[in-house]
């Protein structure tokens, strides 16, 4: 096939719009699990008390419980336009304030600090996907989807890359707010952006709380909706896990920031671009649940390049070799965990109903989320105690539970996941 022919479906303004939402999206997170972890080890901060630290992404969790309030009150620039735009601009100082706090010395403020934004960013995150979901058509979900998860994964190069090179000749304040200013490009797409097609909104709160859930636990049945369930809190536990501490796994390694950040630079890019317009066509091709299995293999295979590297060992002096391995696993861990994050999406973006965007997805994602938040809390007191070789054998069991409920959630003789009706 022709790369021309690959690339037409991804030149249109709404997968240009896609993008746009993806990487406002992924800043955040991006910071809080790559950019916050070595400036808290590079101050001094233990392994395990930055594992704790995970704890403050505890709002991407519970973002359900507030969900319905952007499904029913509106600000003025639009139910969804406008709370990206209000989302994003306390993104922008959040991120800004927290380079200039001593880790040593402010660490209650910045744990403080560290959950507003993430507050904001999961707040955010229900008025994007509330958006997309509204204003992509169903013959676009699985190509936008995958867009918008390759652009969220593209947005970790800022702060990890962009950011830790800076970190090596700048003042860590300076490195946040230019971090900070990349959350521009999202603003200037909700402020230029229109509207989706206007829904008539829940005629109270109590409606905007009980009628997603009532809606979808009547259209799939109480025993397939828990299993459902199931399958979201597992299919990305493993990957999860292994890439809570990935960037303080680097630097106990022997890496320097510089070296983290420019190889991820490289390495990342690419196989995001090609995770992009391989994961859309392939998802096109043979549908969100057989991509769900292929994609969930490979996501699971590319742990084990974490493992390798920690067979490798701690070096002393970084050769040539060494940059190599680590470009190796860091161009792994995007493509594999980009491919299974943007057929999860898919999965979830298909089994939301439109009446209910934003509560649905904030619900189903929350329990995405639940592993990154909750268990990736023991990711540095486990890789403490076993070791990181082990550690990581462990993420790849933690893999399996989610695959084996493909048999359930996603068979492979039913090549697309259930749609909702409109």
């Amino acid at each position: 096939m022709p790369f021309s022919v690959l690339l037409r479906p991804f030149l249109t303004r709404k997968m240009l719009v896609c993008v746009l939402t993806g990487f406002s999206s992924g800043l955040p997170l991006f910071l809080l699990l790559q950019l916050m972890p070595v400036w808290l080890r590079s101050a001094g901060l233990d392994i395990k008390t930055i594992g704790i630290m995970t704890l403050v992404q505890f709002p991407f969790t519970w973002k359900f419980l507030w969900a319905p309030l952007l499904d029913r009150y509106a600000p003025p620039l639009g139910l969804r336009r406008g709370w990206m735009l209000i989302t994003q601009i306390c993104l922008f100082i959040a991120i800004g304030l927290l380079g200039g706090l001593d880790p040593l010395r402010d660490l209650r403020l910045i744990t403080l600090l560290a959950s507003a934004l993430a507050f904001c960013a999961a707040t955010q995150d229900i008025a994007i996907d509330a958006f997309r979901r509204e204003m992509l058509a169903d013959d676009e979900m699985d190509m936008g989807n995958s867009v918008h998860v390759s652009a969220y994964r593209a947005a970790g190069l800022a702060p990890g890359s962009l950011s830790l090179i800076l970190a090596d000749h700048l003042p860590w304040a300076q490195v946040f707010w230019i971090t900070a200013l990349f959350m521009l490009p999202g603003m200037i797409m909700a402020i230029l952006v229109r509207e989706p097609a206007a829904k008539t909104p829940p005629k109270n709160l109590r409606d905007a709380c009980v009628l997603p859930f009532r809606e979808f636990m009547r259209r799939l049945g109480w025993r397939r909706a828990l299993t459902v369930f199931a399958f979201l809190v597992l299919y990305k536990l493993g990957d999860s896990f292994a890439t809570a501490l990935s960037s303080v796994f680097y630097l106990e390694m022997g890496f320097s920031k510089t070296h983290i950040g420019a190889i991820a630079k490289h390495a990342a890019l690419w196989p995001t671009i090609l995770g992009a317009m391989l994961g859309g066509a392939i998802m096109v091709r043979i549908g969100v649940n057989r991509a769900l299995w292929v994609f969930g293999v490979v996501q699971l295979a590319t742990i084990l390049g974490f493992a390798w590297l920690a067979d490798i060992g701690p070096q002393t002096e970084i050769q040539t070799f060494h940059l190599i391995a680590l470009a190796a696993v860091i161009s792994a861990e995007y493509l594999g965990v980009g491919l299974g994050t943007a057929a999860f999406i898919a999965f979830i973006a298909r089994n939301t109903h439109p009446a209910y965007a934003a509560t649905q997805f904030a619900l189903f994602t929350s329990l995405a989320s639940m592993p990154r938040t909750l268990i990736n809390a023991t990711a540095g007191g486990t890789a403490e105690m076993i070791g990181w070789f082990n550690f990581f054998l462990l993420c790849t069991a933690l893999a399996v539970p989610g695959m084996l409920l493909l048999f359930k959630v996603a068979p492979w003789s039913s090549p697309a996941s259930s749609r909702t009706a409109d």
